[in-house]
């Protein structure tokens, strides 16, 4: 009979206890703290399609919550086909990252670190190349190394080249072969019967341009490439704390 009273009583209060109170120790992800939550807000100019925009504040320290995505650039030029699993792989922060109330929370120049851990190669009928990384450490200008847990915002959280460049490739092998297909078409259509130039070339276009598609879907997709200072989006995978001392004076 007590083991159910107490059971009851144990349900009871978890029903009735204020959500704010039970919350009362968590940060964006609901995971234990150090300090007490004082407030929250939100980024300045959000990434659309972020799982999160929440930035909290405690009384030494901006916690920008998981979810959060921002956008960084690479240190230096990047090419897939020279790079390999372990490879470290750096980015900075293109412009301050900002609370909607004007807070610096990553200033400008800010320094990310990561490590490849997978490459795919491009492949056979248009597979673009993949590459696959964490990022591990955030240094801010005052030399003060965070550790964070991040990867690109993408489908897959790889990076590569996008839908645009594919069809790009694709468009240039159909209109270059449909080029040859046409030059071929008005030739043989001059031997016999040079009044039918312009059905060779019809017939020209028609016959490059399918051999073109047909040679861009099937051809190896595009390797990844990245030149120097081109910024990626990527997504915080865990709270970040950053102590107010050290960005205090941005």
């Amino acid at each position: 009979m007590k083991k159910l009273f107490a059971l009851f009583l144990s349900l009871y209060l978890s029903f009735c206890m204020p959500a704010g109170v039970m919350a009362e120790n968590c940060t964006c992800g609901c995971s234990s703290t150090k300090e007490h939550i004082l407030s929250t807000e939100q980024l300045a100019n959000p990434i659309s399609k972020s799982l999160s925009k929440s930035v909290a504040s405690t009384e030494n320290y901006y916690i920008l919550c998981k979810g959060n995505v921002i956008k960084v650039a690479f240190e230096c030029k990047f090419l897939s086909e020279c790079a390999k699993e372990g490879d470290k792989i750096y980015f900075y922060v293109p412009k301050d990252i900002l609370t909607e109330c004007g807070a610096t929370i990553i200033p400008i120049g800010s320094k990310f670190c990561g490590e490849i851990r997978g490459i795919y190669k491009q492949k056979r009928f248009n597979k673009n190349a993949r590459v696959y990384l964490n990022l591990n450490t955030l240094v801010l200008p005052d030399g003060t190394e965070l550790e964070i847990k991040a990867k690109p915002f993408s489908k897959d959280f790889s990076l590569v080249e996008n839908g645009w460049m594919t069809a790009g490739k694709i468009a240039a092998s159909t209109i270059g072969l449909g080029a040859v297909g046409t030059g071929a078409g008005i030739g043989l259509a001059f031997i016999p019967k040079p009044h039918k130039i312009a059905i060779g070339a019809g017939a020209g276009v028609a016959i490059g341009c399918f051999i073109g598609l047909v040679t861009g879907l099937v051809t190896p997709g595009l390797k990844y490439h990245a030149r120097e200072g081109e910024e990626i989006k990527i997504i915080f995978c865990d709270d970040l704390w950053i102590p107010k001392e050290c960005v205090m004076d941005y």
